[in-house]
């Protein structure tokens, strides 16, 4: 049985107050949307149908970058004129069979266990609703039922006071069988206090046309919690990486304190890991058995391997190539890797030293103020401070080779392409342009001359 999801996300979101498309606000690093639709790709749905009015141009084409293999498909609600117009515009693109599946932009964290519940609950012939039972149901619709079976939906501002005293709310994610569904939505009327045509009102239909109606309730509040200001916005947040702060800590993480944790993709970990406060893991990162990651480090797209420690104030960004710290490697504080960093075993790398595009063989340091750019790094290098490699000539970039046991040092120039032999020593403060053959001595710098009796200029009083 084919399976279509609809994702309404056309609204405005004036309390966001934003130029920027509700739906496009980031949790936990990516757009609420963008949430939705991987949880209908993960159902194996072949359509996801976004309904799309405010800011729709720019919503449709940051998914479909952001997805580019998925199933999507967009329409667009324009004027809007409440959800069940929304769900309207999405007919033309349903099929005359199956399951429907209708979950909102702006409610990013409901689960796939939830979502599979409620497909599996309609089966093709029921309509179910997503409830949760709220100790304050402020603005959900409120479910009434005869018993065990759901009668109607009564939308909070239409409600009774009495009505409102109910307890169960609708979350505003239903799954409903696709024939009957287009039907319903086809005699939907706007006969109600806001003049808009309310998804709900279908509910009524199914009743008196004899199609049962059930409930399944969600796990929690915080998977049916919807956003609509910056405050929800970050409440949201804080509670998912509250969950992902948890679900670490049971497989084993040391986390100095779970408040103070982001995990803004996935983030694979081996055993006694050990993470201080303020740290951030975007994309994909994995850390080996005993790493330690000091605090306020930021980690995107890396591998590190077993025993390695990272200190404070570290940035690690991996970007597209990844970035890699082997064995009992030593980086930071204030260290920077960026793409294409390939750290060896027992590699230092030390405070306000950047490395981009280079590997460091096992053993190598570069333990201050340096930058090793398109670089190759053998064995038991020391790197001095303050010493670079000059890797772009304005147009293109050039590699520097530094074999094994070299010494680099202090405020050095190695102007690529270059290669510095094995065991060769670069004296401090040379700008080097040739190569050095290996075990040798380069010193490449001015003389140094001493000017007797030369007195420092004296600002003229005024």
């Amino acid at each position: 049985m084919s399976l279509d999801v609809v994702i309404m996300a056309a609204g405005k979101g004036t309390r966001m107050k934003s130029a920027r498309p509700k739906v496009l606000h980031p949790l936990a690093g990516r757009p609420l949307l963008q949430h939705v639709l991987e949880t209908g790709i993960g159902l194996g749905a072949e359509r996801l149908i976004t309904v799309t009015g405010h800011g729709a141009e720019q919503v449709e084409q940051a998914m479909r970058r952001a997805l580019p293999e998925a199933p999507l498909a967009f329409v667009r609600q324009e004027p809007q004129l409440g959800t069940g117009h929304a769900v309207q515009q999405a007919v033309p693109e349903l099929p005359e069979s199956g399951t429907t599946l209708i979950l909102n932009g702006d409610v990013p964290l409901v689960k796939a266990e939830t979502a599979k519940a409620l497909i599996q609950a309609c089966a093709g012939e029921r309509l179910v609703l997503l409830t949760v039972v709220l100790a304050d149901p402020t603005g959900y619709g409120r479910i009434v039922r005869e018993g065990e079976a759901v009668r109607a939906i009564v939308e909070h501002k239409d409600a009774t006071e009495a009505q409102r005293q109910i307890r169960e709310g609708y979350t505003g994610m239903m799954a409903a069988p696709t024939a009957h569904l287009k039907r319903w939505l086809a005699r939907l009327s706007n006969d109600n206090a806001q003049k808009e045509y309310y998804l709900t009102d279908i509910v009524a239909m199914a009743v008196a046309d004899g199609v049962p109606v059930v409930a399944t309730q969600a796990t929690g509040e915080t998977e049916v919690l919807g956003v609509n200001s910056p405050v929800q916005l970050a409440d949201l947040e804080r509670r998912f990486q509250r969950e992902q702060a948890e679900r670490l800590m049971e497989a084993g993480v040391r986390l100095m304190d779970p408040a103070r944790f982001d995990l803004r993709g996935t983030l694979r970990t081996g055993r006694d890991v050990a993470i201080d406060v303020n740290c951030v893991f975007e994309g994909t990162v994995e850390l080996g058995d005993d790493v330690q990651i000091g605090a306020n480090c930021v980690i995107r797209n890396a591998r590190i391997a077993a025993g390695a420690v990272i200190h404070p104030f570290t940035c690690i960004d991996g970007e597209a190539a990844g970035a890699e710290v082997g064995e009992g490697a030593l980086v930071g504080p204030f260290a920077r890797l960026r793409p294409g960093a390939r750290l060896g075993r027992e590699v230092h790398i030390g405070n306000f030293v950047e490395v981009k595009n280079s590997t460091l063989a096992d053993g190598a340091k570069a333990n201050h103020l340096a930058y090793l750019g398109d670089a190759t790094v053998g064995e038991r290098v020391n790197y001095g401070a303050g010493s670079i490699t000059a890797n772009y000539d304005g147009a293109n970039k050039h590699r520097t080779v530094i074999e094994s046991d070299v010494h680099i040092g202090s405020n050095c120039v190695l102007v690529a392409p270059i290669t510095v032999g094995a065991g060769a020593t670069v004296g401090g403060g040379s700008t080097i342009t040739k190569n050095v053959g290996a075990g040798e001595l380069a010193v490449a710098r001015g003389k140094q001359i001493g000017i007797g009796g030369w007195a420092r200029p004296i600002k003229a009083k005024k």
